[in-house]
């Protein structure tokens, strides 16, 4: 059924048309767009029906699917939910019995508080999903060698956030060279500032340096919309060609070294992606406390260094280096790494006891360095796994220590020092430590792994008994699993920080 195009899916195509775009890429949109619109409006569903939504006022389970009753009277009516499901299982959901099949256009009609603004950024999604699928190569073949092509085949973005794909402030022709599923080299800027401007951590690399000045690398996107040099290219030095990661912001030099963390003042799913000044000023401490933490795992975790960092200052003018997770990839011995969210696209992902293996190794390192006083934002792309020749997990790698937490308190309970931080990375609160490693990891990361809630169960239950038996266990087997409320949150503009769901436990149907 040819549905009306909503704005944002007319701005694309036309874009595309016209001469700034790639109108060979027109067809392969348009045919994109069904699978978009289905793909973001299962992703709300998932929302709507999970998290606690304060107009959502009953939700009513029957044989056919799930009715919510709203504040406003309305009834809304769709399938059974899985919050774990991958697939795009919802092509349309009822609204006091009319019909919606665009995620835009049913949160435009719900008349919500902050809606337009998420409708808007829904739309977006939809269509630069629909724009990311168009240009992609027919066929898997043996699968991309090296690890930023895997990072690149990540079409589809954010397994759960309805927001998978919102780009807001990019055009057409920005997100075909920049983005990196459309597998673009993107060349970085170097923006000098005078050493007494910045704040360094780490040790920052001599061809980066000059007489008094640090050479910042800024994305072009930066450059133009943010740092306003684009119209004055003598202000800025050609840099590095880079290969872009699944964080769009974060690049491969094509010449190899260590990946460069850019800052990106732009909203990409919930959150503006810049880099803090607090980032910079504990970058060299925590990455230092990080290696400690690591050498007690014996070989099963291994979390990249952060090799220098630099700020002027001001969020929109930093950098991050970065070793490269391939660092701890045997390539002689066949190994590789990858990206767990780029499991769902290997053939792996669809055994059961290969799941298993994965579920068992992944629970057993994260919650060993939970309890050891650290949770990780584990979710498939900061978690990376190194697959032996053959396919069988080895061991983890885990990249990006910017939003992880630490527990003094669990810290001090095993004997280690406690690293010299303050501020948000610092909490002995339980409930915010288990929320930020089983909302990225379980919730997160293992559930679009298995992509269901039966196969989610199943790799949970097989991994269980090799889990050791913490009270940080008992609640992840037995307790609801947390989730960012990633819907709540674009809805509450106004209030900080990262508000939750709890969805079922799939061991425990609670």
């Amino acid at each position: 059924m040819n549905l009306p195009a909503t704005p944002a899916e007319e701005a694309v195509a036309a874009e595309l048309a016209g001469p700034a775009g790639s109108a060979a890429l027109g067809p392969g949109y348009a045919a994109a767009l069904p699978g978009a619109r289905a793909a973001v409006l299962t992703r709300l569903w998932r929302g709507l029906a999970c998290e606690p939504l304060p107009w959502v006022e009953r939700r009513e389970r029957g044989s056919g699917g799930l009715r919510l009753r709203l504040a406003s009277g309305a009834r809304l009516e769709g399938p059974p939910p899985d919050p774990y499901a991958t697939a795009p299982y919802v092509t349309e959901l009822l609204l006091d019995g009319r019909p919606y099949r665009q995620a835009a256009r049913l949160v435009a009609a719900l008349g919500l508080s902050h809606g337009e603004g998420f409708a808007a950024e829904l739309d977006g999604s939809t269509a630069s999903l629909a724009l990311s699928r168009a240009g992609q190569p027919r066929g898997d073949g043996a699968g991309p060698s090296a690890a930023w092509e895997w990072e690149q085949r990540v079409v589809d973005g954010h397994p759960y956030h309805p927001n998978c794909r919102s780009r807001p402030g990019f055009t057409v022709a920005e997100q075909l060279a920049y983005a990196p599923e459309h597998r673009p080299v993107v060349t970085l800027g170097l923006v000098p500032v005078p050493a007494g401007e910045c704040l360094v951590a780490g040790d920052w690399p001599a061809p980066w340096r000059e007489a008094g000045r640090i050479l910042v690398p800024v994305h072009p996107w930066q450059a133009e919309h943010v740092l306003k040099q684009g119209a004055d290219p003598s202000g800025i030095r050609p840099g590095p060609a880079a290969h872009p990661l699944m964080a769009l912001r974060t690049l491969a030099p094509a010449d190899g070294g260590p990946h460069v963390k850019t800052a990106l003042s732009a909203r990409l799913t919930s959150s503006v992606r810049d880099i803090s000044v607090y980032s910079v000023e504990t970058a060299a401490v925590l990455s230092a406390f990080a290696q400690s933490l690591s050498e007690r795992l014996e070989g099963r975790l291994h979390i990249t260094r952060t090799l220098g960092a630099v700020t002027a200052h001001s969020a929109d003018l930093a950098a991050v280096l970065r070793e490269p997770p391939e660092a701890y990839a045997d390539s002689g011995a066949g190994e590789r790494v990858l990206p767990v969210a780029a499991l769902a696209l290997t053939p792996y992902a669809r055994s059961a006891s290969w799941r298993a293996g994965f579920a068992r190794l992944a629970l057993s390192v994260c919650l060993r360095v939970l309890d050891l006083g650290v949770a990780l934002e584990a979710h498939g792309q900061n978690l990376l796994v190194v697959l032996a020749a053959d396919g069988t997990p080895l061991r983890l790698v885990y990249r990006d220590l910017a939003d992880i937490r630490i527990s003094p308190a669990r810290l001090a309970r095993h004997g280690l020092p406690v690293p010299d931080l303050s501020g948000r990375l610092i909490t002995d609160d339980e409930t915010v430590l288990r929320r930020k490693l089983f909302g990225s990891l379980v919730a997160g990361a293992l559930g679009s792994t298995a992509g269901s809630a039966a196969a989610l169960g199943a790799d949970l239950s097989a991994a269980a008994s090799g889990l050791a038996p913490t009270a940080d266990t008992r609640a992840l087997l037995t307790g609801p699993l947390p989730t960012k409320a990633l819907t709540l949150m674009r809805l509450s503009p106004g209030t900080p920080g990262d508000q939750w769901a709890d969805l079922d436990n799939p061991l425990t149907g609670g």
